[in-house]
């Protein structure tokens, strides 16, 4: 491959998804690294002052300081705009910082957003609690149902803000439908990808204006460094997120988009596998709890629906045991192999209990209302061997009662 080859869209955007994930967004420096080069640069120097003033003047391509533009950071981002198929793709410190300035870079006061009911706790609290400050109303609605979407449009409604599969819940949106009346009333929608990323699901496929990622999860796939990104036309990042972005600073450091860099290019193997582990434990599972939320099982009341979207199931699932918080932990207390984590998308197996971590800060009837109840457990599957892991939630489920 040339220095530039992996930034040539001409070439590079008719590669198979597996070699985009290798290549896709590289470029080398004149040394001809064949990994990607780590800048760890908060500024850039300039030949002469005009060559300053007419790369500020955006009449000179190049760099001017790291909070705008880095060239690892670049690589990083053409990488993931390749593989979600989108236009462009602006990352960001975390994905939480994605999610906000995805959904503040397009909204004012006035204005009505309308989210599905499932989500991230912080996505909750976002939408519930900050969102108000600046004058931007909220409708909650079961994103299972496009109905509810129709039902809550409103003249001043902007966005539909949902996830699918949701977390942690599992819920399941239909994409075609819900971004469809979307379109067809001028409204945008922004889709919180995280637990399937573009190597199991492009929401852009189904009509989707914005994906947003905490790539922290399966795209570094390591539980090593916090990122976000979020994918959408040139139009839409450059001219509405990047404004936004320059200005509040959310700015992904170089070092953390090398590490994602190196996580997605194994990101297709590792949740392929992870998805068949999860399945096998997914099954066990599924004849031990009372209810189980997975998907990828027939049991799911939305596996058709998921499956005719996702090229797999994922690693990420949940289940509901009889007892409350006092089983729950008692069954994540007794875990010998697992973690007790709050975090998912690692090769690691991670099991926690969201009502009192993830979702702890969204007060209890919303938390029910969204489904997260005081039985439930979320379990994200790894790469160990399944039979392991099903030996160590055998003995958990046992001394736990189960």
């Amino acid at each position: 491959m040339k220095r530039h080859t992996g930034q040539d869209r001409s070439v590079t955007q008719n590669w198979k998804p597996a070699t985009q994930a290798v290549r896709g967004g590289t470029a080398r420096s004149q040394w001809g690294e064949t990994s990607e080069a780590i800048f760890l640069t908060s500024g850039y120097a300039y030949d002469c002052a005009g060559d300053a003033a007419d790369r500020f003047a955006g009449e000179q391509v190049g760099m001017t300081y790291s909070r705008l533009q880095n060239p690892t950071v670049e690589m990083l981002e053409e990488r993931i705009a390749l593989l979600e198929g989108a236009e462009a793709c602006r990352t960001m410190a975390t994905g939480m910082a994605a999610m906000t300035a995805a959904l503040l870079c397009q909204l004012s006061q006035g204005d009505h957003l309308v989210q599905g009911r499932a989500a991230f706790g912080s996505c909750r609290w976002l939408t519930d609690s900050l969102l108000p400050r600046f004058g931007i109303e909220t409708t909650i609605v079961d994103a299972r149902d496009p109905q509810q979407f129709i039902d809550a449009v409103r003249p001043n409604t902007r966005l539909f803000f949902f996830e699918t599969p949701a977390n942690p819940t599992m819920d399941v949106v239909d994409l075609k439908a819900v971004c469809g009346i979307a379109r067809e009333r001028g409204i945008r929608t922004v889709v919180d990808n995280a637990f399937a990323t573009p190597a199991l699901q492009r929401p852009m496929e189904y009509g989707a204006d914005i994906v947003a990622y905490s790539a922290t999860k399966m795209m570094d796939g390591q539980g090593r460094v916090l990122a976000g990104a979020v994918c959408g036309t040139s139009e839409f990042i450059n001219e509405e997120l990047l404004p936004f972005t320059r200005n509040t600073g959310p700015t992904l450091s170089a070092f953390n988009a090398w590490v994602v860099l190196k996580g997605i290019e194994t990101l297709d193997l590792r949740i392929r596998r992870q998805s068949e582990n999860a399945l096998k434990v997914g099954r066990f599972l599924e004849a031990r709890v009372p209810r189980i939320n997975f998907p990828g099982l027939p049991s799911h009341p939305q596996h058709n629906l998921a499956m005719s979207q996702m090229d797999a199931c994922g690693p990420i699932f949940s289940f509901e045991v009889d007892g409350g918080r006092k089983q729950a932990h008692a069954l994540l207390d007794s875990l010998g192999l697992i973690d007790i984590s709050n975090n998912i998308g690692d090769s690691r197996s991670l099991m926690t209990h969201p009502a009192s971590t993830t979702h702890s800060g969204v007060a209890e009837e919303k938390r029910l209302e969204m489904g997260v109840t005081e039985g439930m457990l979320r379990l994200n599957v790894g790469l160990e061997d399944p039979d392991d892991l099903i030996a160590d939630l055998d003995q958990a489920l046992r001394t736990a009662g189960l």
